[in-house]
């Protein structure tokens, strides 16, 4: 069988079926390795540069997966910083497939919904697609679930959770949109929500790993 490896970030709230951290999203077997110290205050920064990337070379070299990839879409910046470190192939943030749908969407017609919009910008985008800055768009700062991830509190209110992306939805799209783009990997959960609203594709970083590792997501999250 097939084996994932998640770098996971030093959190501790609910990771339902449908997050990249919970065993019950995939077909393949899940390897959690988390990185110590790494929170999301650490990791959730407009100044990538900052992260101590020798924590997270560690947690490479213990990695067995077929693939290697990340619990947080703003490590997309460190994609080509740790992927020479990775025996394997590795996927740092669902932002990697940014720069092949830049050749099916415009920013018109994509938006990348995020955890956090304020920190959250251009430079984690890759190089060639900085002009979907303008297409970034983020939870409510008093949404449940940025609260329950922020505080990483452990009692995780499900609908609540959905309701507070189709609320980001809402805001950041228009008739023009085609699709969406989820940055951070606990959206994907509540991704039904979107379609009842609006028939959309909809790419994460379940899409980003089946791309990657074929027949690893369980249909049901893809």
């Amino acid at each position: 069988m097939t084996k994932l490896s998640v770098l996971q970030l030093d959190t501790h709230f609910p990771r339902i079926a449908g997050d990249v951290g919970c065993a019950e999203t995939f077909q393949c077997e899940l390897e959690i390795i988390r990185v110590p110290n790494m929170t999301v205050s650490e990791v959730v920064t407009d100044d990538p540069s900052q992260l101590d990337l020798c924590l997270f070379k560690d947690a490479l070299s213990k990695a067995t997966g077929d693939l290697v990839t990340t619990s947080c879409g703003f490590m997309a910046p460190l994609q080509t910083v740790l992927e020479p470190y990775c025996k394997v192939g590795f996927v740092a943030s669902a932002l990697v497939q940014l720069s092949y749908l830049s050749t099916l969407f415009s920013p018109q017609e994509l938006s990348i919904i995020t955890f956090d919009a304020a920190k959250f910008g251009g430079i984690h985008l890759p190089t060639d697609c900085k002009k979907f800055e303008q297409s970034i768009f983020g939870l409510d700062l008093s949404s449940h679930l940025r609260k329950v991830i922020s505080n990483d509190l452990t009692i995780l209110d499900e609908n609540m959770a959905s309701d507070d992306l189709c609320c980001a939805f809402q805001k950041g799209t228009s008739s023009k949109t085609k699709a969406v783009l989820l940055e951070c990997t606990n959206l994907p959960p509540y991704k039904s929500g979107i379609r009842r609203i609006k028939p959309i594709a909809i790419y994460d970083i379940l899409t980003a790993i089946e791309s990657k590792l074929p027949n690893s997501v369980n249909p049901q999250f893809l």
